[in-house]
């Protein structure tokens, strides 16, 4: 089951649309839709956005330690969701998470401006931490 939904980044006036896809792992996918909305705080590390902890549980499922460009993804250590713009701390050629994470969708619409994008990120969140909306 594929589904559509929508990250909203408010005070950025920029929003993302992202399909959520149960083919790997399909117990936190239903989780994380039955916690719709999820109000989160993001932070970045490298070019990954990832939230502080959501409401969503679930453990590894099919859990992966390397992801591809655009991919979204849980990560079961930290109840967070994380949305793949590039290479982590971690990635040289391949994009690698800080530890294995649950692949639950990709991004499908992006900014033009990816890095643009994650400064404006960043820099919000100097000031005040970044509210973001998954609905």
């Amino acid at each position: 089951m594929k589904k559509l939904v929508a990250l909203d980044f408010p005070g950025l006036a920029e929003s993302a649309q992202i399909e959520l896809d149960d083919a790997d792992s399909p117990a936190t996918v239903r989780a994380i839709i039955e916690s719709l909305p999820i109000k989160m705080t993001i932070e970045r590390w490298g070019d990954e956005l990832y939230s502080e902890p959501t409401p969503v549980r679930a453990g590894e499922e099919n859990a992966k330690s390397e992801v591809k460009l655009f991919d979204v993804a849980y990560w079961p250590e930290g109840n967070a969701l994380c949305f793949f713009y590039g290479h982590t701390p971690m990635s040289k050629e391949k994009i690698l998470p800080y530890s294995p994470v649950n692949v639950v969708g990709r991004i499908k619409t992006r900014p033009k401006d990816v890095a643009r994008f994650l400064d404006a990120v960043e820099r919000a969140h100097v000031r005040k931490k970044v509210q973001v909306v998954l609905r």
